[in-house]
């Protein structure tokens, strides 16, 4: 039996008040059963909003001001937990005939990119540790969000003539920096770039206020400005 929870009980999970979900409602965005008068959601129905929202879910985490614990369905606290997950998703990949080329792949560089906040911000969270990751194979999407240093934070210790997120983006996914931490965020960054070269996937990553796009079946970089800054970095990867 599809568990139900009271519209306080969906809050908590969602992480939104009791005022979003009434209008969430009346708007039709997350639709409640009602029972004398009273709201009520199941749980298929909070999995599904879930899901079919993880971008704009952890983007909204990475970019807010002050961080706090995203859902529990896309929460990691430490590298275990998001290696518990990750091997959740080779298991599920793995059995989708469609993916059979590349699921390894998608795999090997969803790693990359998840171990990365865990090696290089460990005892230096600024705020809320941990990794947002959720997948979803009907949108094809993969969402990855952290609330750490950034890329400039960690490589402009090792290269001191960086000044602003553009460039240590560009550094990072580039340029190749020797094996020692924490220069070898830059280097995981760049075999990510050749995975994604290698099959028909696209990227888009963010570190602060500086964006960057890979797309299918073009290698060339594009880096911009973000329309808004976020906390830390954040990715996705749509395959």
């Amino acid at each position: 039996m599809d568990k139900k929870f009271t519209i306080g009980e969906a809050a908590k999970i969602l992480r939104v008040s009791l005022f979003t979900l009434r209008r969430w409602d009346e708007k039709g965005i997350l639709v409640a059963e009602r029972k004398n008068s009273f709201r009520y959601y199941s749980n298929e129905t909070i999995g599904s909003y879930l899901k079919n929202n993880i971008f704009k879910l952890g983007y909204k985490w990475a970019a807010k001001k002050t961080g706090e614990e995203p859902p529990d369905i896309f929460y990691c606290q430490n590298s275990s937990i998001f290696q518990a997950k990750l091997s959740k998703m080779e298991s599920e990949f793995g059995r989708q005939d469609s993916l059979k080329e590349i699921f390894s792949l998608l795999v090997a560089i969803t790693g990359e990119i998840g171990n990365n906040t865990f090696d290089h911000n460990i005892g230096n969270w600024p705020d809320m540790p941990g990794l947002f990751f959720g997948y979803d194979l009907n949108s094809k999407q993969i969402v990855l969000a952290d609330r750490g240093q950034g890329i400039y934070n960690t490589l402009k210790r090792v290269k001191p003539e960086l000044t602003n997120d553009s460039g240590a983006l560009k550094t990072a996914f580039t340029e190749i920096l020797s094996g020692r931490a924490p220069e070898s965020r830059g280097n995981g960054l760049k075999y990510v770039k050749r995975i994604v070269e290698m099959i028909p996937i696209e990227l888009f990553f963010q570190s602060g206020n500086a964006e960057l796009n890979i797309e299918k079946n073009n290698s060339e970089i594009k880096i911009k400005i973000a329309r808004k800054k976020i906390q830390g970095c954040f990715a996705l990867i749509k395959f």
